[in-house]
C-alpha cells in the first residue's frame, strides 16, 4: 500500500515538473543521513511558530508551488556545481577546455586537489554513436488500408523487454490514418523509441521509428525488433507496412585518446574519471584533434561566475513569470533581487554589474583584471558572501514553497506553549495528490 502510494505520488510529481519548471537529475541531488536529518530539523523549526493558514488549491498554485520548488533546487545545484557548498571550496570548479567543440566538447567532473597535476589529451573521433531507424514500406497516403477491418496487434522487443500494442482498423482507414494511430501509439508508450509518419514527393509515406539511445551494449545486435508472428491479436500489419526493416543499424562511437583506440555506445564518455566528453562530430581528415585539458584559474573562476550569474537570473525570470496570477512571487523577487543589492558594491568592483531589473551582467574585462590584482582574495569576498546567502535563500524556498503561494491565515499560534508541526511544509504535495485523485 504504502509503495503505490509513493509510486502515485512520483506520477503526479512528475506530471507537472516538465511543463512548469526544469527537471534534471545531478549528484547534488543525493544527500548523507546527517543532511537529510538536518532538512528535518530546518522543516521542524521552521513550522514550530508559523500560523494556521487556508491555502490556494488552485491549478495556478500548484504549478507555481512545484516550480518554485524546481526552479531553487536547479539553482542550489548550480552553486554546488561550481565548486562545493561550503565557502572555502566555493567558486573554485576546475574549468575544462576543448580545442575543438566542433569535434568534442568536455566538462570537467574530477575531484583532485587544486595542487594536482591536470592532464591533458588529444582526442580523435573516427565515428559517431548512432541509433537504430527502422523504415516501413511507402505507401499511397489516401488509398485505403488493404488489411481487412479487424483488431490487430505486434510485439516491440527493446532494452530485454517486450511490449504488445493493439489497435483496430476500420473499413473506412486510409494508410496514412492507420501510420498515424501507429506513430500516437509508440509516442505515448514512451518505451525508448520515437514514430513519425514521413512523406515524399510522390505522395506516398511510411513509418520512421528510431531508438531513443544509441550504440549496442555488448551482447546486443539490435535496439529494438518489431514481430507479430507471435502477438495475440490478428498478424499482418508487420508485413504490409514494412516495420521490421532496418534502415539505419545502431553503431557505437569510435574513436582515439592519445593514440588508442576506444568505443562507446553513445556519444559521451567520462575519460579517466576526470573529464566528460561529448562527441560533436567526426574529425575528418587524420591527424585532426581536440585537445583536452583545464582552462586556467583565472579561466575557470570568470566561467564560474558566469554560471552563477546565468542560474541566478534564471530563477529570477522563473518568479516574474507568476506575478499576475501569484502576488506572492513578488516578494520572492523582492527577496532575492536584495540579496544582490546589499553587496552591489562589491559585486561591481569585481566586474558584476546590477540592472535595475534585480538581474545582473558579468563585465568579463573588469572580472578577469580584478582576479590577476593583488587584492583579487579581498575583491571577491563579497562575491563569496553572495553567494552563501543566494544558497541559504536557495535552501529556504526547496523547504517550504508554500510560503509564497496566496493563503488566508486563520490563526496564530501561542508563542512558546506549541507542538511541532513538521509536514506543514509538505501541503503542496497533498494539495496536488488530492487535486489529482
Amino acid at each position: 500500500m504504502s509503495y503505490n502510494t509513493i509510486h502515485n505520488m512520483m506520477n503526479v510529481y512528475n506530471f507537472y515538473t516538465p511543463a512548469y519548471a526544469p527537471k534534471s537529475s545531478t549528484p547534488y541531488d543525493t544527500h548523507k543521513k546527517s543532511e537529510l536529518r538536518s532538512v528535518y530539523n530546518s522543516i521542524v523549526k521552521m513550522n514550530k511558530e508559523s500560523p494556521l493558514f487556508i491555502l490556494d488549491t488552485s491549478k495556478e498554485s500548484q504549478q507555481f508551488a512545484v516550480g518554485m520548488k524546481e526552479n531553487a533546487r536547479e539553482l542550489r545545484n548550480t552553486i554546488a556545481s561550481l565548486g562545493g557548498l561550503d565557502e572555502a571550496e566555493m567558486l573554485h570548479k576546475k574549468v575544462a577546455y576543448s580545442s575543438n567543440e566542433e569535434i568534442a566538447s568536455a566538462k570537467y567532473v574530477g575531484s583532485r586537489k587544486p595542487d594536482d597535476d591536470f592532464p591533458s589529451y588529444e582526442v580523435e573521433v573516427k565515428h559517431l554513436a548512432s541509433s537504430q531507424v527502422n523504415l516501413g514500406n511507402f505507401l499511397p497516403a489516401d488509398e485505403p488500408i488493404a488489411l481487412s477491418p479487424d483488431t490487430y496487434s505486434f510485439d516491440v522487443g527493446i532494452e530485454d523487454l517486450n511490449y504488445e500494442f493493439q489497435f483496430s482498423i476500420k473499413g473506412n482507414d486510409t494508410n496514412k490514418d492507420v501510420q498515424m494511430r501507429l506513430a500516437r501509439l509508440i509516442n505515448n508508450a514512451n518505451i525508448g523509441m520515437s514514430a513519425q509518419v514521413v512523406t515524399d514527393e510522390d505522395g506516398t509515406c511510411a513509418l520512421r521509428m528510431e531508438s531513443d539511445a544509441t550504440g549496442l551494449k555488448d551482447g546486443k545486435k539490435l535496439q529494438f525488433s518489431i514481430s507479430d508472428q507471435r502477438t495475440s491479436k490478428t498478424a499482418g500489419v508487420v508485413d504490409y507496412m514494412g516495420l521490421d526493416y532496418i534502415a539505419s543499424p545502431a553503431t557505437n562511437a569510435s574513436f582515439t585518446v592519445d593514440g588508442e583506440e576506444y568505443t562507446s555506445p553513445s556519444n559521451h564518455y567520462t575519460l579517466n574519471h576526470t573529464y566528460e566528453l561529448q562527441f560533436n562530430g567526426i574529425s575528418g581528415e587524420e591527424g585532426r584533434t581536440a585537445s583536452i585539458g583545464i582552462k586556467t584559474d583565472v579561466e575557470s573562476l570568470a566561467e564560474n561566475i558566469n554560471t552563477l550569474v546565468r542560474g541566478y537570473n534564471s530563477f529570477l525570470k522563473a518568479v516574474s513569470e507568476y506575478s499576475s496570477e501569484q502576488p506572492k512571487s513578488n516578494r520572492l523577487f523582492h527577496e532575492m533581487s536584495s540579496v544582490a543589492r546589499v553587496y552591489a558594491k562589491g559585486l561591481t568592483s569585481a566586474g558584476l554589474n546590477l540592472n535595475l531589473d534585480g538581474t545582473l551582467e558579468v563585465d568579463n574585462n573588469v572580472l578577469r583584471q580584478k582576479a590577476t590584482s593583488e587584492d583579487a582574495k579581498e575583491a571577491f569576498s563579497s562575491m563569496k558572501g553572495f553567494t552563501n546567502s543566494v544558497l541559504r535563500k536557495t535552501n529556504q524556498v526547496s523547504l517550504n514553497p508554500m510560503e509564497y503561494v496566496n493563503n488566508v491565515i486563520v490563526a496564530y499560534k501561542n508563542p512558546g506553549k506549541n507542538f511541532a508541526t513538521p509536514y506543514i511544509t509538505s501541503a503542496y504535495s497533498g494539495m496536488m495528490f488530492n487535486s489529482y485523485c
